[in-house]
């Protein structure tokens, strides 16, 4: 490899670069799925080994990043197929079942479980009660179409929805229960995303595999005046899931007028 005068490595042309054996065994994948629709079966491992020439264990690594990203479904005991498309959601202050009927899903709830808890010091300063104050606590797997899609655990003040708990049966919107019951509208949350591995229970009740990428979703929300309504933590599945926002840039910033000098 040759250095130029400034002492900085030449990078090599791509052609000449070498890449793992799995890494192209993914590129052949790839264009494979890019050729099946949505359901269709790829053929089996020893198949695809003698395909690319690689072994079933350097198949099987592909196969296993490919289905991380979303772009396969593993079905136990029938196959591989080619998954749909992640869904796009955008972050919004809206309910799961708003977001799932604007893209045309048919929403549903199982409750996994509900009940009051004594606030600890995270959710009294959340919720804005003291510390040991009730707090009611739903558990709930969000599907769409059937399939699991989300686990929503959601945290309300029972102070101030009382008989909340006894509200909550069939397919009923919590936003549009709290707007009718309680006349509390959500005006703004915080929200923060990040990726965790799959735990146990949580990969069972998603469908998914033990260690697979999620995303956890928390939620604190505010009504009009300012008041805290709800702290919620969802699961997503990292693999039928993507989140979008709309990003403006701050007036403070444009065209380098905020003094700082960054083009």
């Amino acid at each position: 490899m040759s250095v130029p005068t400034g002492g900085a490595a030449v990078a090599k042309p791509a052609a000449q670069r070498h890449y793992p054996k799995y890494y192209l065994v993914k590129g052949h994948l790839s264009e494979m799925l890019a050729k099946l629709a949505p359901g269709e079966a790829l053929p089996p491992e020893r198949a695809l080994a003698e395909r690319f020439e690689a072994s079933r264990t350097t198949v099987r690594q592909a196969l296993r990043e490919l289905s991380i990203e979303g772009h396969l479904v593993s079905v136990q005991g029938s196959g591989t197929f080619a998954a749909a498309p992640k869904m796009a959601q955008p972050l919004q202050l809206t309910s799961y079942t708003e977001d799932m009927r604007r893209q045309g899903l048919a929403p549903s709830s199982r409750l996994l479980s509900i009940g009051y808890i004594a606030a600890d010091e995270e959710l009294a300063a959340r919720l804005g009660v003291r510390r040991g104050a009730r707090v009611l606590r739903i558990e709930r797997l969000r599907t769409a179409s059937e399939e699991p899609m989300a686990i929503e655990t959601t945290h309300l003040a029972a102070a101030r929805f009382p008989g909340l708990a006894r509200r909550l049966v069939g397919p009923v919107s919590l936003y549009a229960l709290l707007a009718a019951g309680y006349g509390v509208h959500l005006a703004e949350a915080e929200e923060t995303i990040e990726t965790v591995p799959a735990p146990p229970r949580e990969a069972a009740l998603l469908e998914t595999t033990v260690g697979y990428p999620m995303l956890l979703l928390s939620r604190h929300s505010r009504d009009g005046s300012g008041l805290p309504v709800e702290y919620v933590r969802s699961f997503y599945r990292g693999d039928r899931y993507k989140f979008v926002a709309q990003l403006k840039r701050p007036v403070e910033g444009v065209d380098g007028l905020d003094g700082g000098g960054r083009s």
